[in-house]
């Protein structure tokens, strides 16, 4: 299979509960990823085929490069790298003197994107910290602002994350949540599986008064939380 069609196939299924030509028109109209990215893409699929979903869509990608920007981000954290599709792109959009914690738990699949890290020249931006990230979150000093975090490893894990990050987010900082809208399943009552862990995490940002939110149908769902 060639690269465009792994990633079509990969922005297709990402955003299932949708006519499959809308996302692939979405994606088409996007930032396209660089040579270094697809070809991290085409190896993720490779190497972990059953795994494949655990990588963001080529237009999510474009559009966290866009809000590190935007936000002007300094220190930014990752909880769930895999294989740093998504931490690329965090980092390529970072200030020249910002910094990306990754936070993972695997050393196999951090192991590919330590190269592609090195790769794209952002081995002195990037830091990764193995280990639960609960443990890495709660470590973080609590004097120094987090501009920008993006969450997307285990569900159950969402209200955590979220709970120790929010409250260390700079006033305007950033929170971008992946897999929120859950294939389209989110919507029904007797979905099982990861729906009721998000949902319920949903309902959780919604009604915290710290921050504004809004919920993208872009790929597999991506909440955008804005600390006031």
């Amino acid at each position: 299979m060639c690269a465009r069609r792994r990633l079509a196939v990969m922005t297709t299924l990402k955003a299932s509960y949708t006519d499959p030509s809308v996302p692939a028109y979405v994606a088409a109209h996007a930032t396209q990823p660089d040579q270094l990215l697809r070809e991290l893409a085409v190896e993720t699929a490779a190497i972990a085929p059953d795994n494949i979903s655990m990588q963001i869509a080529p237009e999510q990608g474009a559009l966290l490069t866009m809000l590190v920007q935007l936000t002007g981000a300094r220190l930014a954290v990752e909880v769930g790298t895999f294989t740093g599709y998504s931490s690329i792109c965090i980092a390529r959009g970072l200030a020249p003197d910002g910094r990306l914690i990754c936070c993972d738990v695997s050393q196999e699949w951090t192991a590919v994107a330590r190269r592609y890290w090195e790769r794209a020249g952002l081995t002195d931006r990037v830091e990764l910290r193995l280990g639960p990230a609960l443990g890495t979150l709660t470590a973080l000093p609590e004097d120094e602002p987090v501009d920008f975090a993006f969450i997307d490893a285990d569900k159950a894990g969402y209200p955590d994350y979220y709970r120790e990050l929010v409250r260390r987010l700079a006033p305007g900082g950033l929170i971008c949540v992946d897999n929120t809208l859950q294939g389209g399943r989110i919507t029904d009552p007797g979905a099982g599986g990861n729906v009721p862990a998000m949902r319920a995490f949903n309902d959780l940002v919604t009604a915290d008064p710290r921050v504004d939110s809004v919920l993208v149908p872009i790929a597999d769902g991506l909440t955008l939380i804005r600390r006031r």
